[in-house]
């Protein structure tokens, strides 16, 4: 028989008809056993674990069919030591079972920083040391000296403390600065609109000191005191025009919008 022929041929075709249907089949199951063997659609939202110790979140996992490894560590002082402080992926994001949840714990103890040298060099050359060094500027003074801005000490609660000091990061230092003409005075910026945050890293810029910080009653939540701004301060830059260096300003905050809006500042 000719292939011409053999091609036209109702033998041909039966052979042809199963081939292709025993290649569907094979495909068909092949197609089910990768979308098995990959949970193709499954999934399940990603249990909290913020707050968690680690034992209890071994067990929350293990009813989930989820694995978990802790990757990092950091100190959160509103955070108890030990627990689950981030996760991802995030609470509430769909996984497949077996997916490993990366954890973020809370550290036991801060983490420590050296205290830099901070004497005899200018208030902005410490200013720029004490941020990178993962510290705070507290409270500023000033003592007669032949130089002024010069940095004459460093303080915390009226101790004076030495270079090469292990301190917990975030410490509030104070400085006691020089002043060479006594009683200097420098502007006093307007705060309105800032928040507490804004509000400090800008009067520490100033040489000035943060006073009391009063919250009015729309600030409720942790969430409301990061997100607060001053509406108000003590005393008004419209009626002062120069203040003695290391002044303390008291601030008001609020989230109420229609209190930043219409409260003008003013003394009081």
């Amino acid at each position: 028989m000719s292939s011409s022929r053999f091609l036209t041929s109702r033998t041909f075709l039966i052979q042809l008809i199963l081939a292709i249907l025993v290649l569907a089949v094979i495909l068909f199951i092949a197609m089910k056993g990768l979308e098995k063997y990959t949970r193709h659609g499954q999934s399940n939202p990603v249990p909290d674990f913020t707050g968690m110790k680690p034992s209890e979140v071994v067990g929350v996992a293990g009813k989930h069919d989820l694995k978990v490894e802790v990757v990092d560590s950091l100190f959160m002082d509103d955070a108890a030591p030990g627990v689950v402080v981030d996760q991802i992926p995030r609470p509430g994001h769909g996984v497949k079972k077996k997916r490993t949840i990366f954890l973020t714990i809370n550290s036991v103890r801060p983490e420590m920083v050296t205290l830099p040298q901070l004497t005899d060099i200018s208030f902005r050359q410490a200013q720029v040391l004490v941020e990178n060094s993962g510290l705070q500027i507290g409270n500023i003074s000033y003592r007669p000296s032949e130089y002024d801005n010069l940095v004459l000490s460093v303080q915390i609660d009226s101790i004076d403390i030495l270079p090469g000091k292990q301190l917990p990061k975030g410490t509030s230092i104070d400085l006691v600065v020089g002043s060479k003409r006594g009683n200097q005075t420098t502007s006093l910026p307007n705060l309105k609109g800032f928040t507490i945050e804004e509000a400090q890293v800008t009067l520490t810029s100033a040489m000035l000191n943060t006073g009391v910080v009063i919250y009015d009653e729309s600030v409720i939540s942790k969430d409301d005191s990061l997100n607060a701004r001053i509406w108000r301060q003590r005393p008004d830059p419209k009626a002062t025009s120069g203040i003695p260096l290391g002044a303390s300003i008291d601030l008001w905050a609020t989230v109420d919008q229609l209190k930043l809006e219409n409260t003008p500042t003013q003394e009081f």
